[in-house]
C-alpha cells in the first residue's frame, strides 16, 4: 500500500509512521533524511542535492520527486508512507503522476484531526529519545522513573528548539497556508479518510488500521 499520513505538526505522523513500519513492513519516505542520505551518496542526484543545500537554497519540487521515484523503483513489500511530502498542490499532481507513470497508486490518505490549543499543550510538554526517536510528553506519558527509555533503553533524551507556544503556532499557520489545501484536495478524489489525532496513541493506531484494512 501507499499511503500519506497528513495533519499539523505535532499531530503524531512520525509516531503513527514508525508503528505501520513495525506492524505492516511499510518504509518511510521522510523528505528530510532522503535528501540527508542522497547528499552523503555520491550519486549525480546526490550532488545536485549537495549544491543545491550547501547554496542555502531551497530543494526544488523536481529533484525531491526524482529521489521519490528512485525510492519507488526500489520497491517495499510493505508499501510506502509518504512523510513531509506532498506539501502543496503542486507536489500533490507531481506525486500522483509519477504514481501513474510506473502504474502504481495512492491507497489512503488519513488526516490526524487535531484542535490547535490541545495540539500546542501537548507539544511544548513533548521530549524525544534521542537514541530510538520514542515519544514521551510530560502530562499523559511521562519519560520512566528511571530515566530509561521503555522502547530502546536510552538515557538522553531532548525536546525540539521550536517546542514552544510561539514556534508551533507560526508552524500551525504555515501548515494551514501551504498543506491544508491538500485535505480538500483529496477529499475531492474519494480518497481522504480522517482520525482524531490527539487520542491515545494505540487508538490512533487501531483506527488508522481499520481504515487500511478496508482500502
Amino acid at each position: 500500500m501507499n499511503i500519506i499520513l497528513l495533519g499539523p505538526p505535532g499531530a503524531g505522523k512520525g509516531t503513527q509512521a514508525r508503528r505501520l513500519v513495525e506492524e505492516r513492513g511499510m518504509t518511510q519516505l521522510s523528505t528530510g533524511d532522503m535528501l540527508r542520505e542522497a547528499r552523503s551518496s555520491g550519486t549525480e542526484m546526490g550532488k545536485r542535492v549537495a549544491a543545491v543545500m550547501d547554496r542555502g537554497e531551497l530543494v526544488t519540487d523536481e529533484i525531491v520527486i526524482g529521489l521519490i521515484a528512485e525510492k519507488l523503483e526500489g520497491g517495499a513489500g510493505g508499501g510506502f508512507i509518504f512523510d513531509g511530502f506532498p506539501r502543496t498542490l503542486a507536489q500533490a499532481d507531481a506525486l500522483g503522476a509519477l504514481l501513474d507513470s510506473i502504474g502504481q497508486r495512492l491507497d489512503a490518505v488519513i488526516e490526524m484531526r487535531v484542535d490547535d490549543e490541545a495540539l500546542v499543550a501537548r507539544i511544548t510538554a513533548r521530549s524525544t529519545c534521542a537514541s530510538c526517536g520514542e515519544v514521551y510528553n510530560d502530562n499523559t506519558r511521562p519519560i520512566p522513573a528511571d530515566g530509561r527509555c521503555v522502547k530502546c533503553g536510552g538515557t538522553e533524551f531532548s525536546r525540539r528548539a521550536d517546542d514552544n507556544a510561539d514556534s508551533l503556532r507560526q508552524r500551525l499557520m504555515e501548515y494551514y497556508k501551504k498543506t491544508s489545501p491538500l485535505i480538500g484536495y483529496y477529499h475531492a478524489k474519494g480518497q481522504l479518510s480522517g482520525v482524531d489525532g490527539l487520542g491515545e496513541i494505540d487508538s490512533v493506531s487501531a483506527e488508522i488500521k481499520a481504515l487500511l484494512d478496508k482500502a
